[in-house]
């Protein structure tokens, strides 16, 4: 092991250092559009057009803590070389900020870490998702100083399934196994080595849990369907008895309720009660009020809904899908460059799961009533929310009313 006389950890967040990044984070990402949007009610009328944006979207607090703290690191080390495990959110104006500022990527294009060359005046900064034990003992193990970001909601889920390991209770963890925060929560779950986990994705592989758990399905069977998201040494027969279910932070809330009413019931079955069946609320409480604030928007009479943000953000894909099965025409792009005219937007297709171009009429045209709604993830600053609603204006040759 590498000797350090470093702290292994660095807390930047004192009033001093934010002070000296809040103006930069204020330039790169604020919109004076939008705050003063949201003190009108969230409604822009013009001419034709009335848009409606969600009460609550964009930057959570822990989204806004991992960016400060990215660029407090940079301040605080001006001469250090500084590494993020990944990416800072599922943002990629966000992150092209980030590297911006001289802060690289730990990470290779295939998700392996390069930590070979780290010594003990390098710094490494947790991204918001946090990241895998392994990983951190890892760096530690070099000396590096550490700039955890890690949002305190994930934390919560991190305890619950620690605890989950130590009374050996199984973690049904409802999440995209490839997700950061879902490995980095799986690494938890494993406590001191005798823990076990098990990822699902959906209602439909949580039902597979529980025709298990009633004894419909072989091992072997249930070892293949489940190959690559579950702890190893995880027998279903023995790692099954006792489950405790917990989440990504950023999945629908009414689906992990039904994953977790599924598998109590399971357990009800089985066993008679639900003795071996443990839950807890833990999705995040800003992905739930974006949620909310959507479905408030939705029932709102809309033309059209355009979702901002990163394709590769979770919760942003879930604000998507909620439009979707609204019935109403849902647009989820990345920026303002995706509506290219009132014919053309370039946007992510969520069941192909790539960006595609459609030409069709997908904006009423000018003359033409059009109510729009806009609402962004929690990892999507103002500014983009801004360039997009001025974008939409544009397009249908409306002026700003107080411009």
């Amino acid at each position: 092991m590498i000797q350090s006389t470093h702290p292994s950890k660095v807390n930047l967040r004192t009033p001093e250092v934010m002070e000296r990044v809040q103006e930069q984070v204020e330039h790169h990402y604020h919109s004076s559009l939008v705050e003063r949007l949201r003190a009108a009610g969230s409604v822009l009328e013009s001419g034709n057009t009335t848009i409606r944006l969600a009460k609550q979207f964009g930057f959570c607090y822990g989204v806004e803590r991992a960016i400060d703290l990215a660029y407090a690191a940079r301040k605080v080390f001006p001469d250090a070389r500084l590494f993020l495990i990944g990416e800072i959110i599922h943002n990629p104006e966000v992150n092209a900020q980030i590297a911006a500022l001289g802060i690289r990527n730990l990470l290779d294009p295939s998700g392996r870490p390069h930590v070979e060359d780290l010594g003990p005046d390098d710094v490494v900064i947790v991204p918001a998702f946090g990241t895998t034990v392994p990983l951190v003992e890892e760096i530690k193990r070099h000396g590096c100083r550490i700039v955890d970001t890690t949002c305190g909601d994930v934390m919560s889920v991190w305890k619950r399934v620690r605890q989950n390991a130590a009374e050996e209770v199984t973690s049904i963890i409802h999440g995209k196994a490839s997700h950061e925060e879902t490995r980095a929560t799986a690494s938890r779950a494993l406590g001191k080595g005798n823990g076990h986990y098990l990822v699902v994705l959906n209602l439909r592989e949580a039902s597979r849990v529980g025709e298990f758990i009633a004894g419909r399905i072989s091992s072997g069977d249930f070892l293949s369907e489940f190959a690559g998201r579950f702890s190893e040494g995880f027998d279903p027969a023995k790692h099954l008895l006792r489950i405790g279910v917990a989440n990504q932070t950023t999945m629908l809330r009414e689906e992990t309720e039904a994953v977790q009413a599924l598998l109590r019931e399971a357990i009800i079955t089985r066993d008679g009660n639900d003795s071996n069946f443990r839950l807890f609320d833990t999705i995040c409480g800003a992905t739930q009020e974006r949620q909310d604030a959507l479905r408030e928007l939705l029932a709102e009479p809309l033309d059209l809904l355009l979702v901002v943000g990163g394709y590769n953000s979770s919760n942003t894909t879930h604000l998507a899908e909620m439009g979707e099965q609204k019935g109403i025409s849902t647009w989820f792009v990345r920026n303002q460059e995706c509506l290219e005219s009132g014919g053309v937007i370039r946007h992510f297709d969520l069941h192909r799961k790539e960006e595609v171009s459609t030409s069709l009429a997908w904006l009423p045209p000018a003359g033409q009533q059009a109510r729009i709604g806009i609402t962004a993830g929690a990892s999507c600053p103002n500014n983009l929310i801004e360039q997009v609603l001025l974008r939409v204006l544009e397009l249908r040759g409306e002026p700003l009313p107080f411009a």
